[in-house]
């Protein structure tokens, strides 16, 4: 299935993106999902897929209503453990969400629309409407941070364990939690491992809504980092909203004059490896499916499902390399981060991961296998691309006789 993501700064018109992409997807013949939580005029409204056009579906996420059920079953399940400690049930009608509550309704959606029950309709497209950019990145960083965090609280060594539940029970007269904690545990696991593996798939990129300003200037200029720390491709840069070029107005001129100025900083940074596409200002916001194709955003390209390669590569630099002690050269691991700023870069190493902070972005990497037998020497960021550098421990790399 062939997904496309969407998401672009505060107000620049992201859900009106995502709307013209899945109707483009569907007039170019391809049975298709639009997944959003904000309202499209002339759309369903309603929590399941239903019919847009012929070969377009559309479901709108309801972050309310999952918070409420998910809450519940937990309650449910955890069952013994509150009336032994006699705690009071909450009601959905009085549960209200709580922070937090729509990025994991979004994530929900994704599993439901790759591996569900969605899934079952034979989408060949998935369009889905993201919350704003720095808040986008940032999600789908989500299920890989916490699948860590997962492996780290309920380890499997740990369900070694449950083998004393039965006396444990019977001592406290209650049903344990460990068993159905690490069933829980593994169903979300699960989940959050299809939605992650719907990221990182060659099938899926990011389309991306601006309108031509310095502001978004800067936000995409921020966004090309996280886009390459995360690992994840965009195949489209629209620039939204632009204005008619040589009006005889002073105002519109000279606004049209900002614009085209940014327009050529887009092409010159994005191009040729992610196209520029400007959509003409309609004067007024989209109403109808008629407006969302004046736009004419471009379908989906064509892209097979499959593991997209590593963007990390070893580079081998002048260092005391292979000598009388047999030591080898010093080694780079390096990374491109087009927009970053050597001031925003922060290096922790921990057993085998590194703790990547770069500016607003967050990562944790497990080190490549060949530098695990390495310490951790320095980094930089020079020209867009940041370099690891990892010397031999000699504890590790005896001397030669």
């Amino acid at each position: 299935m062939r997904t496309v993501l969407v998401t672009g700064p505060g107000g620049a018109g992201r859900t009106t993106l995502a709307a013209a992409t899945a109707l483009a997807a569907a007039a170019s013949g391809r049975r298709t999902l639009l997944v959003s939580a904000e309202p499209i005029p002339g759309f369903p409204t309603g929590p399941e897929p239903t019919a847009v056009t012929d070969r377009l579906d559309r479901a709108r996420i309801d972050s309310g209503a999952h918070f409420r059920a998910e809450l519940t079953e937990l309650q449910q399940r955890a069952s013994g453990v509150l009336d032994l400690v006699g705690a009071g049930r909450l009601d959905g009608e009085e549960l209200t969400e709580l922070p937090g509550s729509p990025q994991l309704a979004l994530l929900h959606a994704l599993h439901r629309a790759a591996v569900g029950d969605w899934s079952a309709a034979g989408y060949d497209t998935l369009v889905v409407d993201l919350p704003p950019l720095d808040q986008a990145l940032a999600l789908l960083a989500l299920p890989e941070q916490l699948r860590r965090y997962l492996r780290r609280l309920l380890p499997a060594e740990r369900q070694a364990a449950r083998a004393l539940r039965p006396v444990l029970a019977q001592l406290a007269g209650v049903p344990m939690p460990a068993q159905w904690l690490y069933e829980a545990a593994a169903r979300k696991d699960a989940e959050l491992a299809a939605v992650q593996a719907l990221v990182e798939d060659g099938s899926t990129t990011l389309r991306l809504a601006a309108e031509p300003g310095p502001a978004a200037e800067d936000a995409l200029r921020t966004a090309r980092t996280g886009l390459a720390l995360y690992g994840l491709r965009a195949d489209l840069l629209v620039a939204n909203r632009v204005l008619p070029r040589h009006s005889s107005d002073p105002w519109f001129a000279d606004l049209a004059a900002q614009q085209e100025k940014c327009l050529g900083h887009w092409h010159e940074e994005w191009a040729p490896h992610v196209p520029v596409h400007e959509a003409a200002h309609l004067g007024r916001d989209p109403r109808t499916t008629d407006d969302l194709a004046a736009l004419a955003v471009p379908a989906p390209d064509e892209r097979g499902p499959g593991r997209v390669d590593d963007p990390w590569w070893i580079e081998e630099e002048a260092g005391e390399g292979p000598g009388e002690e047999g030591r080898p050269s010093v080694l780079a691991w390096c990374l491109p981060l087009p927009g970053a700023a050597k001031e925003d870069l922060r290096l922790v190493r921990r057993g085998e991961e590194l703790l990547l902070t770069v500016g607003p972005f967050h990562r944790i990497v497990r080190v490549a296998s060949a530098l695990r037998r390495c310490t951790v020497s320095g980094a930089a960021l020079t020209d867009g691309v940041l370099r690891v550098r990892f010397t031999p421990d000699p504890a590790l790399w005896p001397r030669t006789p």
